[in-house]
């Protein structure tokens, strides 16, 4: 593995930074103090100047409209648009429409490809992806209640789902049922559909009250009704029985994104508590960075970014030359290690900037709201832990569960 950047991703992360600095971060105040959905006219704007620097749907193969980063690559994109909360989003490389792109690149038929992949990379649509449910553990992707009932030349889709990131004004969700519930092998109970959120008996029940802020438009989370909602057999995405194979497709390259957004987020706080306790002074010539305590949250904020930032480049690199089955481990690795390390330094952060981080002035309190989330969703640390855990103790001869 190659630990210096090629000069490739050198000229992608220099352009990406400057844009980020240029057109996005004037917009930080507005959006913390009006929201998302208010900003979106500017946010257009913007965007259409993103696609015009070569980096549009980075992700994504040529082929199929994007820029055709590898997956390391594109995780060092991803660091630098993770510094502000609409970086992804400017340049069509917001979850969960990434995932859903790259399950329907490996698995949408010509037909489902031409009309929903081609308008999804060319950000003329957004979409939604419908898994968990409220009356299931989220820890548990395999117990679903939510089924889809072949009817003639229907399937009808009958469930429950919410944490649909950006369902409101979504043009079609990916859902997660359940097709054959008696076959004995568990991880082949379900199937993946593509359901338009205009079919009837699709109901977006509303965004839900996450942290304090409901949110609009991409940036909320959705609840999600399915009663008697009909759609044509050729809307099943890959074949019956494939959901959770899908589901766990998309997962892998989907922590690499998150985890590198994550650093780029820990980069900025890290930034930003470097530069207040430099200039901030507890009393006259007495800079808040004089003090001990503030120089070890520093030093060990540094030594935590450095070393998840290369535990996910690893990760990226083992998908990209030996499959995701095969780097199981790392990504588990990185998604508690990476989350864990995001939530301590955005700690140490706002307690370095004392009663201004808690304001709206700085990013660090949306973050802190936003991001608690980073510990949960996509497998919960204790399930990763788990499953390390579990692989590394078979493999020293344990037995048994």
């Amino acid at each position: 593995m190659e630990f210096s950047d090629s000069p490739k991703v050198q000229a992608v992360r220099a352009l990406a930074r400057a844009f980020v600095a240029e057109e996005l971060l004037p917009l930080e105040p507005a959006l913390r103090r009006e929201g998302f959905a208010a900003l979106l006219p500017r946010l257009r704007r913007v965007r259409e100047r993103a696609r015009e620097t070569g980096l549009w749907a980075a992700y994504v193969p040529e082929a199929h409209g994007g820029a055709g980063l590898s997956l390391v690559e594109f995780a060092h994109l991803s660091e630098e648009l993770g510094k502000t909360p609409v970086g992804h989003w400017a340049f069509n490389c917001q979850a969960p429409d990434v995932g859903n792109v790259e399950i329907l690149i490996r698995y949408g038929t010509a037909e489902q490809k031409e009309r929903w992949l081609g308008p999804l990379v060319r950000g003329e649509i957004r979409s939604c992806f419908t898994m968990t449910e409220p009356e299931h553990a989220g820890s548990n992707p395999v117990w679903l209640s939510t089924t889809a009932r072949r009817e003639g030349e229907a399937w009808v889709l009958n469930g429950h789902k919410w944490f649909a990131t950006g369902a409101d004004g979504a043009a079609f969700a990916v859902c997660m049922a359940t097709t054959a519930p008696d076959e004995p092998d568990r991880y082949r109970r379900a199937s993946m559909f593509i359901v338009p959120t205009g079919t009837p008996g699709f109901e977006l029940i509303g965004n839900l009250s996450v942290m304090g802020e409901r949110g609009a438009d991409w940036a909320s989370h959705g609840e999600v009704s399915y009663q008697g909602a009909r759609i044509p057999l050729d809307h099943l995405l890959g074949g019956e029985g494939m959901g959770f194979a899908i589901a766990q497709e998309r997962l892998g390259p989907g922590r690499i994104h998150h985890c590198m957004r994550w650093i780029g987020i820990c980069e900025r706080a890290f930034e930003l508590m470097c530069r207040h306790a430099a200039t901030r002074e507890l009393a006259p010539g007495k800079p808040l960075g004089a003090r001990q305590m503030v120089q070890q949250w520093i030093a060990e904020s540094r030594a935590e970014i450095h070393a998840a930032r290369l535990m996910v480049l690893h990760a990226a690199w083992k998908i990209e030359t030996q499959g995701v089955y095969e780097a199981r481990e790392e990504i588990s690795l990185i998604k508690f290690t990476v989350a864990r390390t995001l939530q301590r330094v955005l700690d140490r952060a706002l307690q370095t900037l004392g009663g201004l981080g808690m304001t709206d002035d700085t990013p660090l309190a949306f973050w802190w709201a936003h991001e608690r989330g980073a510990r949960i969703y996509d497998g919960p640390d204790e399930v990763h832990l788990d499953a390390v855990a579990r692989r590394i103790l078979r493999a020293h001869g344990m037995t048994g569960r």
